[in-house]
């Protein structure tokens, strides 16, 4: 009968550990002897070589064109045309009169006036992604300046906040990576360039300093990947040794082939007595140049040359490309694209092999991700403090009358953010869809306006005044009720498609 071990327990009675619990990567055998691992802490983790990474980004995002792409494609993913806010004040009226102020103020905010607010949104995301963080600063105006808000949002880049400024203030308060945090480690304060440090050649005549701007006036986004990370890095950061590599390769391969494609001969033949052929391989008198003589002929179409006995023809063979160099670009553009958080599909635009079904599951994941990031940190970062400043300059300049806000403030600053709407993978079918959810009473017919992007207020006036117009002018109602089964008609012709 074979002996039952048990585990060893110490004097408190706990099991003593017997080996690695996790014993693939917790080895430390031969296999794992180079590997070099760092146990540094989020703050230092992500402020140890941020400018390098920083200025690698964009050094990858202006030259490389998968860099390029990748940054492009995860900006028009989360913004698309705009972030929109919805507010849900209870008041119909209060609501009309927050989304025209708000669509008045929007095409003013840019504190540049080079865009609108939408426009900042997208610079903020691709700051958010390209150079892992993005600044931003909430001006107050001045009546005279004339704004229906007397409000601006100032786009600044990372490099304004100093990352190696790090120091304990004499009032307890420490300053971590340029931004000051309080004995209870809340931020209080960031410490900005007064300009670009890069621009200095620009206006040499004005110094850099740096000035502490209260936290309440600047939007810090950036993705948080540890707990108590200060700082952003780049999307990239994974995967730019690896771009720079593929495209040095890439290029050499370019090379390469070019090379290939001059087709070359060489004529060997034997020289006369003083050195030079009597006639070059065209069969003209020969007669040398600067450098000697050196016999050039060129191939024509359609010509037989017949050379002089004892010529000897040798053609170049330059190497090709190779037959598994496009699988392993492949291969290495499939490890770029999962680091960015983008499908290889929508990084390069090839579908070869991708069913209908399976680009469906490649973009409702990917969908999911980029929500993901919309809303636990972009709407949350930098649309809710954008909208909480919009409301109170508007309420403290009288464009808001807003006798009760200072008891209702809550009611004013509540919003539902509507993201742009995905276009449908099948329209035909997804529209029916949808349709039947509200009919079932499964979702209600707001939700469906709000998840393609639209407002349910303005999209109800829309259609009230087209009903109106319809029958003012004699015309057929245009609104049509879903048809159940023209949807099943329709779902089963896809999946026959499918399956064929």
């Amino acid at each position: 009968m074979a002996q039952r071990t048990f585990p060893a327990l110490n004097k408190r009675g706990f099991m003593v550990p017997r080996g690695l619990a996790y014993e693939s990567g917790g080895t430390t055998g031969s296999r794992t002897k180079h590997w070099r691992t760092s146990g540094a802490g989020p703050k230092t983790a992500a402020a140890d070589n941020l400018r390098t990474l920083r200025s690698r980004a964009r050094d990858a995002i202006r030259n490389d064109p998968w860099a390029k792409s990748a940054i492009a494609k995860l900006v028009s993913s989360a913004i698309g045309t705009g972030i929109r806010p919805y507010p849900m004040h209870p008041d119909d009226a209060m609501r009309k009169l927050l989304l025209d102020l708000w669509d008045d103020w929007s095409v003013e905010a840019d504190a540049d006036n080079r865009m609108d607010i939408y426009g900042q949104q997208a610079l903020a995301a691709r700051a958010m992604f390209g150079d892992g963080e993005g600044l931003f600063r909430l001006r107050a105006r001045q009546a005279q300046d004339n704004l229906s808000v007397p409000l601006q949002v100032q786009a600044m880049e990372a490099d304004h906040l100093p990352v190696e400024r790090n120091e304990v203030l004499p009032n307890g308060n420490e300053i971590i990576n340029g931004i000051e945090f309080d004995q209870v480690g809340r931020r209080v304060a960031y410490w900005l360039w007064n300009r670009h440090p890069g621009d200095g050649r620009y206006q040499p005549s004005v110094g850099l300093v740096q000035r502490r701007v209260p936290a309440d006036q600047i939007i810090h986004l950036y993705q948080v990947d540890r707990a108590g990370q200060a700082r952003g890095v780049t999307a990239l950061a994974t995967v730019l040794l690896r771009l720079k590599t593929l495209d040095s390769m890439d290029d050499a391969t370019l090379v390469r082939q070019e090379i290939a494609n001059l087709f070359a001969g060489f004529v060997t033949r034997e020289a006369s007595d003083n050195g030079i052929p009597g006639v070059d391989v065209l069969g003209n008198p020969a007669s040398p140049d600067g450098d000697g003589y050196t016999p050039i002929a060129t191939l024509e179409p359609g010509v037989l040359q017949e050379l002089d006995p004892g010529d000897k023809v040798e053609w170049s063979d330059p190497p090709d490309a190779g037959d598994n160099y496009a699988d392993f670009m492949r291969q290495q553009l499939m490890a770029a694209a999962a680091s960015v958080g983008l499908p290889y599909e929508l990084l390069t635009g090839d579908l070869r092999g991708v069913s209908d079904r399976a680009l469906r599951v490649i973009i409702n994941e990917f969908h999911r991700a980029i929500e993901q990031v919309l809303w636990s940190t972009f709407i949350h970062q930098w649309c809710r403090p954008v909208w909480a400043a919009f409301i109170d300059a508007a309420v403290l300049a009288g464009e808001l009358p807003a006798s009760d806000y200072r008891r209702n403030r809550r009611l004013y600053r509540r919003v539902q953010w509507v993201p742009h709407g995905w276009d449908y993978i099948h329209p035909v079918q997804d529209v029916q869809a949808r349709g039947l959810e509200v009919q079932y009473g499964f979702r209600s017919r707001s939700s469906v306006i709000l998840a393609g992007g639209h407002l349910p207020d303005p999209v109800d006036r829309q259609r009230a005044a087209d009903i109106e117009r319809e029958k003012l002018l004699g015309l057929p109602s245009s609104v049509r009720p879903p048809v159940a089964n023209s949807t099943r008609q329709s779902s089963t012709a896809t999946e026959s498609q499918d399956e064929q």
